[in-house]
């Protein structure tokens, strides 16, 4: 494989995505809104996510496209915080989609970035590609906004893949950071009820998952980027107290995060839903995951 771009890459796993391929690719561009510049081994080129550009010369000479743009969720919800959201997610997609209609050599693959929040609130019935149930509220409003953006620009020689990823662990960036450090204060206990289900995958997991997608050409459409065992919030949290050697955690009960949540700026949304995803595509293709379990994963990252 020769070019990779990733738009949207100077977030975690932007870069962590582009750390991951650094070996795999001759070259890997990076569409950002900073400046046109070289370092640690990526061009980085200046883009606006809306409009075409110079940018979009790139796609002359391009195998895969990598799509990690959008407006961070982890904000208060208010009206100009969701236009930015769904703005930054839809505007980005259908400005690549527009950028490879007009290439005379298009990537062979398009990677899109979703969401494992499409699906509903779901407590019991696990949600797979073919048989997930699409939720409703304002989260899946985007991610089907985002999809729908994504699957209707014309790229008959592009294959497309809507990644829809759960939350993804990591030492240094993502959700269990603030997690980790609400336990090593005291508050590790459940949050809410704690029945809500956990889907999760490890970032190693996640970055060969997308390896195993650029590899599979019968990997097609929507495909569930998560680790094959969801877990309760209450089996979480007791998993994150054995790995840091917490014997207790002050439970937070959903009036605490709902203030807790406007004090950081946050919603409450990101630990209250049940996301109860399998990844049935990735498995039946024969991924192999290396972290299966909550408690194999956070052993390697705490």
């Amino acid at each position: 494989m020769k070019k990779l771009i990733i738009a949207g890459g100077s977030g975690f796993l932007g870069k962590e995505i582009a750390t991951f391929f650094a070996s795999k690719f001759t070259a890997i561009v990076i569409l950002t809104r900073g400046a046109t510049e070289t370092k640690n081994g990526c061009r980085y080129v200046n883009w606006d996510g809306k409009t075409l550009g110079p940018w979009k010369e790139e796609f002359a000479s391009c195998e895969v496209l990598i799509n990690m743009a959008g407006r961070s969720v982890d904000c208060r919800y208010t009206p100009k915080n969701k236009k930015l959201i769904l703005d930054s997610r839809v505007a980005a997609t259908r400005i690549l989609g527009d950028a490879i209609a007009q290439s005379p050599c298009p990537p062979k693959v398009w990677i899109n970035s979703s969401t494992a929040t499409i699906y509903r609130h779901a407590l019991t019935q696990q949600m797979t590609e073919e048989t997930g149930e699409i939720g409703t509220g304002f989260s899946v409003a985007v991610a089907k906004a985002w999809e729908e953006a994504f699957y209707a620009s014309t790229t008959p020689n592009t294959r497309k893949v809507a990644l829809r990823t759960s939350i993804v662990l990591a030492t240094h960036g993502g959700a269990l950071v603030p997690i980790v450090k609400l336990a090593k204060i005291g508050f590790g206990g459940t949050q809410g009820k704690g029945n809500q289900q956990f889907s999760w995958i490890h970032c190693a997991d996640f970055l060969e998952s997308i390896n195993f997608i650029l590899e599979n050409d019968n990997l097609i459409g929507p495909v569930n980027c998560v680790a094959p065992e969801p877990v309760t919030n209450a089996i979480l949290m007791k998993s994150i107290r054995k790995q840091l050697n917490i014997p207790f955690g002050i439970p937070l009960p959903k009036f605490l995060l709902e203030v807790g949540a406007k004090i950081i700026q946050t919603e409450t949304e990101l630990i209250l839903k049940s996301r109860n995803v399998l990844p049935q595509k990735l498995t039946d293709a024969g991924f192999k995951f290396k972290y299966t379990t909550i408690e194999s994963a956070l052993k390697d990252l705490i």
